[in-house]
């Protein structure tokens, strides 16, 4: 997948970001793509869920891509595929939409991240 030239911004806030700052750097991953938009509150909860399931990653020594943020109206072809299935999280070639919950977002890591199985 190619990111367009549009606005993305990487966030990290608080401890989160000390933490994922000083994981352990092998070689480089892909980013993770969290495609909202502003005001969505479950893009928010999403994106702060994330961010504290890769500091849990960093602490234990996994590795941890970055996070890009894309704001879906920014673009129109991101708006005609994701606006009625946002927050929507990307990695790679895998999707998950709906990326509502900790535990769904927690298992799309360890498959994306990790090859671990869906169960």
């Amino acid at each position: 997948m190619v990111v367009a030239a549009h606005t993305v911004r990487v966030r990290f806030r608080g401890d989160v970001a000390g933490a994922l700052q000083s994981a352990p750097v092998n070689a480089p991953l892909p980013h993770l793509i969290l495609y909202g938009r502003p005001g969505c509150h479950l893009c928010e909860d999403a994106h702060e869920a994330l961010l504290a399931l890769l500091a849990r990653r960093a602490e234990t020594g996994l590795p941890v891509p970055g996070v890009v943020d894309c704001n879906i109206e920014d673009d129109e072809a991101w708006h005609a595929r994701y606006a009625f299935t946002i927050p929507v999280l990307t990695y790679g070639d895998r999707e998950l939409e709906l990326a509502t919950s900790p535990m769904k977002i927690g298992r799309f890591l360890a498959e994306a991240l990790d090859g671990a199985p869906e169960p």
